[in-house]
């Protein structure tokens, strides 16, 4: 089975940016971004919409499917 895994805090310290800065920024609570970045939840459309969009990059960039294989180039906190 398949696990959505992402790179949110990545991207986060790159922008030098704190989770409450972040959160402020997309209008969430500090905790929900902790709880993304340690994914324990996973946001809604919307939500990983207006993170890519701090990060002018894609959602894809941010979140991906984790395959199964093992071996997979795929490294969430990378």
């Amino acid at each position: 089975m398949n696990k959505l895994t992402n790179r949110l805090r990545v991207y986060r310290t790159a922008a030098a940016l704190t989770q409450a800065a972040l959160a402020e920024r997309v209008r969430v609570s500090r905790k929900t971004i902790n709880t993304i970045e340690n994914a324990i939840f996973i946001p809604s459309t919307v939500l990983a919409l207006r993170l890519a969009a701090v990060f002018d990059c894609h959602v894809e960039d941010i979140f991906a499917l984790a395959p199964d294989d093992p071996n997979s180039n795929f490294r969430p906190n990378q």
